[in-house]
């Protein structure tokens, strides 16, 4: 049964990285997967969360997003990666045409995407604490942590499976972290 689910996630990778292959993609993907690219986005959600809400609530806030990013990071790259050893497609010559590279393939460990889980684990974060009053702020989000997942696989580092993996932890991780955080700091520090 896992060979089978292993060939099917191979043979989704070869179909995202070789037959979506284009220019255009070739450009985007690898910006989209580049942490630096999102710094304005980090820093913006502090200064708009500081700007809405009182400064004990933001800082509470913002503490709790690091807090769920470092759980996302911790557990997929330090124990669930170490735990599972699946190495990266770019590690492996079984696939018929050679892996095209658009990132460096590092010596790390495949699954989960680290890059997923911790995007989803922000994304689904900030879907719980700001979607109630900005409801149109759910699909940008979730559309934001697909993409990066999507791109993983893209350039070669990730097989669709540990993005996915990536996107079920971080968006569990960051569900509990919410939980503990509504239940804890907000009943004493509302946002609103």
């Amino acid at each position: 049964m896992l060979e089978q689910i292993l060939q099917v996630d191979s043979q989704a990778f070869e179909v995202i990285h070789f037959q979506w292959s284009n220019s255009f993609f070739d450009w985007l993907m690898p910006i989209l997967r580049e942490k630096t690219t999102w710094i304005p986005l980090y820093l913006f959600i502090i200064g708009f969360s500081f700007w809405r809400f009182k400064l004990k609530s933001a800082s509470l806030l913002i503490i709790a997003l690091f807090i769920t990013v470092g759980i996302t990071d911790f557990v997929s790259s330090q124990l669930i990666k170490k735990a599972v050893d699946r190495p990266r497609p770019c590690q492996v010559n079984s696939f018929s045409t050679k892996i095209h590279e658009l990132a460096p393939c590092g010596g790390g460990y495949s699954f989960p995407s680290s890059h997923a889980a911790n995007h989803f684990g922000l994304a689904v974060f900030l879907l719980f604490s700001f979607g109630s009053i900005y409801r149109w702020i759910k699909f940008p989000l979730l559309l934001w942590a697909t993409l990066i997942a999507i791109a993983q696989v893209y350039v070669g580092l990730h097989y669709p499976a540990d993005s996915i993996g990536g996107a079920v932890l971080g968006s569990l991780i960051a569900f509990s972290v919410w939980r503990l955080y509504k239940n804890i700091i907000l009943q004493h520090n509302p946002l609103y």
